[in-house]
């Protein structure tokens, strides 16, 4: 886990929005497998849901302090 996040954290701005929308779409295809019965798998949803909000609280602290910035 702390090897991912610390990929997530040397990943531009722009990467993380391309890897919040890469991982929204898994966790589109999985939700959607899950619910059809061709489950994958439980553990890979719940580790992209998790990367998903590590992404996207990446993506919030680097918006926050962005506007720290400019004040």
């Amino acid at each position: 886990m702390a090897r991912r996040m610390e990929k997530f954290r040397e990943m531009t701005a722009n990467e993380l929005d391309i890897q919040q929308r890469e991982l929204s779409e898994q966790v589109f295809r999985l939700r959607f497998q899950l619910a059809s019965g061709q489950a994958e798998g439980l553990k890979k949803m719940r580790e992209a849901r998790r990367d998903l909000a590590r992404v996207k609280t990446l993506l919030r602290q680097k918006q926050l302090e962005g506007q720290a910035r400019k004040a």
